[in-house]
């Protein structure tokens, strides 16, 4: 059985506007996806052929052209308009969603306040939980005293599947994560009922700006390309 040839469209040397995923005339590099699994794209318009689903793509998409200006010009140069926060609201307004969930990390405590007001100040209802709710200690996960953050010391762990389960039990429309963890988010995202979005992404040491690391890894992070670190 010949070897299946994966994607890595990260990889890709086409040009990108002579790309076969954005030009239908277009071609690809080896393994294209557009190309070679025609297959899955078939079975992934079945999804969007669903109601709901469809819908939520739909509106998606519909959001995403709205945050930018002066559309109508040719040609047109990209001229961004909306933080995130404002998309979150917006694309909850059109979806209809008047209940949401905010799971975030007890370190950014007071941006969870800022976000907070921000979405009550739009009209919506919050439902919010720290990721240290129900003071579960770690050792409950097994975790070495030697493990803990402060050693010697009570330490709570992150909770983010009682996280997720509290939200579920609000009956929230629509989810915002804001800080989690690596690892703890993905069990977020697992658990949750509604489907989520993230706000900030967790960098302790770039101010919660993890791209910053990946635009200096030719000078200050340049570690970052050597096995290891």
């Amino acid at each position: 059985m010949p070897k299946k040839v994966l994607a890595r469209c990260s990889r890709c040397t086409v040009p990108e506007e002579e790309r076969s995923c954005v030009n239908s005339k277009g071609r690809g590099a080896p393994g294209c996806p557009t190309l070679m699994r025609k297959n899955v794209t078939r079975e992934a318009n079945r999804e969007y052929a669903i109601g709901d689903i469809r819908e939520f793509a739909r509106q998606a998409s519909i959001q995403e052209s709205s945050c930018y200006a002066g559309r109508e010009q040719k040609p047109y140069v990209l001229h961004p308009t909306k933080p995130r926060i404002q998309e979150i609201c917006e694309f909850a307004q059109r979806m209809g969603y008047n209940r949401l969930g905010l799971a975030y990390c007890v370190g950014l405590a007071l941006e969870a306040l800022l976000v907070d007001r921000v979405l009550s100040a739009q009209g919506f209802e919050v439902i919010s939980v720290c990721c240290k709710v129900g003071s579960v200690p770690k050792e409950t996960i097994g975790i070495a005293d030697d493990e803990k953050i402060n050693i010697g010391d009570y330490e709570s762990m992150c909770n983010p599947v009682g996280q997720a389960k509290i939200l579920n039990d609000a009956g929230t429309h629509f989810n915002i994560a804001l800080g989690l963890c690596v690892g703890h988010d993905s069990l977020f995202f697992k658990y949750a009922d509604a489907p989520t979005t993230v706000l900030a992404a967790k960098d302790r040491v770039l101010g919660h700006n993890p791209l910053g690391a990946l635009y200096t890894s030719r000078s200050y992070y340049e570690r970052l390309l050597r096995k290891g670190f």
